[in-house]
């Protein structure tokens, strides 16, 4: 394929020689004219192992060449890859006006180019960066519609410096976010023999995927020295602690745990937080990551109970209340929480839970709900059926097997609020609401 690179910094260089190593012609573009010269003459404009060789190899070759002229390598490629810089402004927001610039620059030539151009932003943008900022500056400037004249993805990448060479020939994924199948299927091509998931998305979740993994990343840094700090200050050797941590690929390095959905609660997690805040403070160290899990998890009650209460019926019913399915527990149960402030503001109730009502009678947490909750427990019903017959709103508050075929059962005018995303079923406005989707 004859690709256009343009931007030659970090992602720019890296993916142009790799490119022209896996076989494509590449024109790169920049306006350095030194960063240009460096290339033409096989040398890399950045330092990263294994680079340099390859650029050489390239511009040997006849395949690599850079310009400063950007209208000639849209005129002379199939496929241009943008990855100019996406700076933060003072206020942390994204600066794309060389993302806008070059985009402008582009449509400009596809006015007199005729041909199907695919125009793929590697830079990293958040979501509605393509919808609003890339298609309208393509469209406005070329008088072309995307889609009919022209295709437009976003392919985000995943290099690490000092192994992004590597990183490009072994990704953990190739993402692709496409506005069409006729673009997407030609950047895919691309990536034919790479061992690794190829995704084909939207352009916006394709986008937020970036960030997602960035944030992750930088989280994972935060959380481990905040570890580290904790264990210096008790004599532990906190690369000890954290070999052991990851060697746990079921739970600890895992998806569980990462879906989007309600708070947690149960015996160990909110007990165990308080606990090492609790020791950290003792010990006089600020740990900004660990002490702000507990006031997070209180959010997204705060957020369950305001999607609540912004339906107009008090006549709610609840599905779920233990703090996870198959389970009786009910200590620090968000979905009780929740229950309760909700009796507080006057709302008429019916709740169901199969684990739950069998604990009420012969269960360990029969003390514990009528000692602690007994006005939840004069709520509790033997049926979802009395749930449903009961509620305008019914919440689903975990993910018992049997609260899967809800919405076949519901009435018009009923309406599912869902926190933890019991279906694949997505948000319908004023039928089912998810919490976190």
């Amino acid at each position: 394929m004859k690709i256009s690179v343009m931007g030659l910094g970090y992602v720019g260089a890296v993916s142009a020689a790799c490119l022209v190593d896996g076989g494509h012609t590449v024109i790169g573009v920049d306006p350095n004219e030194t960063k240009v010269e460096l290339i033409n003459n096989g040398e890399s404009p950045i330092v990263e192992t294994g680079l340099a060789e390859l650029i050489a190899e390239g511009t040997k070759s006849g395949k690599l060449r850079a310009t400063t002229n950007l209208n000639e390598a849209v005129l002379e490629s199939e496929l241009s890859l943008i990855c100019v810089g996406t700076p933060s402004q003072i206020n942390g927001s994204l600066d794309l006006s060389y993302v806008r610039r070059v985009c402008e620059q582009i449509g400009s030539t596809l006015k007199e180019k005729g041909d199907y151009h695919v125009v793929v932003i590697r830079s990293t943008m958040l979501p509605g960066s393509i919808n609003e900022t890339v298609i309208p500056a393509l469209e406005m400037a070329s008088g072309l519609v995307e889609g009919n004249d022209f295709g437009v993805c976003i392919n985000p990448e995943f290099l690490r410096e000092s192994t992004a060479i590597y990183d490009y020939h072994n990704p953990p994924k190739t993402v692709i976010g496409e506005t069409n199948e006729k673009s997407g299927d030609l950047l895919a091509a691309l990536y034919d023999g790479l061992d690794a998931p190829l995704i084909r998305t939207d352009v916006a979740t394709a986008e937020m995927v970036k960030y997602t993994d960035n944030v992750w990343h930088a989280l994972k840094v935060c959380f481990a020295n905040e570890i580290g700090d904790i264990c210096k200050e008790v004599g532990l050797d906190g690369h000890e602690v954290m070999n052991i941590f990851c060697q746990d690929t079921k739970l600890n390095i895992s998806p569980y745990y990462m879906k989007p959905g309600f708070a947690f609660g149960g015996s160990c997690l909110p007990k165990d937080v308080r606990a090492l805040n609790y020791k950290a403070k003792s010990l006089d160290l600020d740990l900004p990551i660990i002490s702000s899990i507990n006031p997070s998890n209180a959010y997204q009650i705060e957020r369950g109970l305001k999607m609540i209460m912004d339906k107009e019926s008090k006549q709610v019913g609840v599905l779920g209340f233990s703090f996870k399915a198959g389970t009786d527990d009910l200590r620090e149960s968000p979905i009780v929480e929740i229950i309760e402030r909700l009796l507080g503001k006057g709302y008429q109730l019916k709740i169901y839970d199969q684990n739950v009502r069998m604990a009420s009678i012969v269960g360990a947490n029969k003390d514990y709900i009528l000692n602690k909750i007994p006005h939840i427990s004069a709520l509790m019903t033997s049926s979802i059926d009395e749930v449903i017959a009961h509620s305008d709103t019914i919440i689903i508050g975990n993910n018992d097997p049997e609260f899967k075929d809800i919405l076949t059962r519901i009435k018009d005018g009923q309406v599912v609020i869902d926190f933890v995303r019991i279906s694949e079923n997505k948000s319908q406005a004023g039928i089912y609401d998810g919490i976190c989707w």
